[in-house]
């Protein structure tokens, strides 16, 4: 797993007008309820802090939704990394990730990002140091498709889990690794079901390639489909192809060499 530059932006502020936890978004379709992972995710720090205080948090949307980018995720160990230094917690890495993972199988990487290994449900990340950078375009269809859909079809339409590759197992033993046996590693389970429901991503896929991509894949269950480009120029060149289909929401970005920022 790989962090990249497109970011939420938290904001956290505690309150002495409420003792609740209060959640406001730019994107008004995004629920602020008890089931937003930001709200949950501050519910669980101060469970484990064992006190009761109120907060506004307002929560900037960059990420898209429903896209397989872990943008929900980012946000909840967003939230838990900045209530660790607001409430000066000292909690390790290994203690958020604790808290994150009832929360959701994505959440403990950010903890150990920007890249890792991870394995299990989510709760086994390994950091590890990817050589060099790379540019990063994704490419959102405008449209979302549901993880819990997904899992059933990959269930459905595959009589076996595939041994892992060569290649694949190797990523497992090594703490520096390079884009090189990444591209030879990468694969995606979710593609088969996804691209025959989905032919469009299918199209996206070979056309990232086409663009000049050393690979292109499905982010997660989708329904982003992203390309690793050696340079800015080229990812640039594919970001402006995409771009003139107005149904896309389309990025370009680098991949990310630190961990999540909680500013004071």
């Amino acid at each position: 797993m790989q962090t990249v530059g497109l970011e939420d932006d938290i904001t956290i502020r505690l309150s002495q007008d409420h003792a609740d936890i209060k959640l406001q978004c730019d994107v008004p379709s995004l629920s602020t309820d008890q089931t937003n992972l930001v709200i949950r995710a501050a519910a669980a720090v101060l469970r484990r802090y064992e006190r009761t205080l109120g907060m506004d948090i307002a929560l900037t949307k960059r990420i898209p939704m429903g896209a397989g980018l872990g943008g929900g995720s980012s946000d909840a160990a967003a939230t838990i990394i900045g209530l660790n230094r607001l409430l000066n917690l000292g909690w390790s890495a290994m203690e958020m990730a604790q808290v994150g993972q009832a929360l959701g199988s994505d959440v403990p990487f950010f903890f150990f990002a920007p890249s890792a290994v991870v394995t299990g449900r989510g709760e086994h990340v390994s950091p590890v140091r990817l050589k060099g950078s790379r540019w990063i375009v994704l490419v959102n269809p405008g449209f979302s498709v549901e993880t819990k859909w997904a899992y059933q079809e990959l269930s459905s339409t595959r009589a076996q889990v595939p041994a892992l590759s060569h290649h694949q197992a190797a990523l497992d033993r090594e703490r520096e690794i390079s884009w090189d046996q990444i591209v030879h590693a990468a694969e995606n389970d979710f593609e088969t079901p996804v691209f025959a429901a989905h032919p469009d991503l299918r199209a996206i896929k070979q056309d990232l390639i086409t663009q000049g991509a050393d690979m292109a894949l499905l982010s997660g269950s989708g329904a982003t489909v992203f390309g690793v480009f050696r340079d800015e120029a080229r990812a640039k060149h594919a970001h402006a192809h995409f771009q003139q289909r107005p149904q896309y929401r389309v990025f370009v970005v680098p991949t990310a060499s630190g961990p999540l920022i909680a500013n004071p």
